[in-house]
């Protein structure tokens, strides 16, 4: 049993995905230019920081949110891999976190108005169940129909 346990974990080892370190020479360091923290004994903070690849970041907080929450604001900018510029704006606070970017996706409009025959079958349903209403009928006590009725 001792043995069996033994070659089990032999297996497991020998299968265990191997990672080989990087070459000295196949990684980059990128130099750091700025780090300037400043942090206040009320909680209040500010942080720049810099690097050699172009990479910026810019924040500053204080604990005045709700129950000593830290709100928070600033921005970062870097050059995306195809050359584009990118440059975010956020805000973080209780109603979480709202970047801005002209970069940021935004939801489509609605592609075309609502046709009014739409409309006007929706004020014809409102008007069926406020005259259902006014004689008197729960219409959540009835049971739905099983077939249409005629109009």
């Amino acid at each position: 049993m001792k043995s069996m346990i033994f070659f089990a974990l032999i297996a497991v080892a020998l299968a265990a995905p191997h990672y080989d370190a990087p070459d000295d020479d196949s990684s980059e360091e990128i130099p750091i230019l700025r780090d300037d923290r400043v942090h206040e004994e009320d909680g209040r903070y500010s942080l720049d920081v810099e690097t050699g690849n172009g990479i910026v970041l810019s924040q500053s907080g204080s604990p005045t949110g709700p129950d000593g929450a830290v709100v928070k604001a600033g921005e970062f900018s870097y050059t995306a891999p195809d050359g584009t510029p990118v440059v975010v704006k956020f805000v973080a606070d209780g109603n979480g976190y709202q970047p801005q970017s002209d970069l940021l996706p935004v939801a489509p409009a609605f592609p075309h108005p609502i046709p009014q025959f739409v409309l006007d079958q929706i004020a014809f349903a409102a008007e069926e169940d406020a005259a259902r209403a006014r004689a008197g009928h729960d219409s959540s006590e009835e049971a739905p129909s099983r077939y249409y009725g005629s109009p």
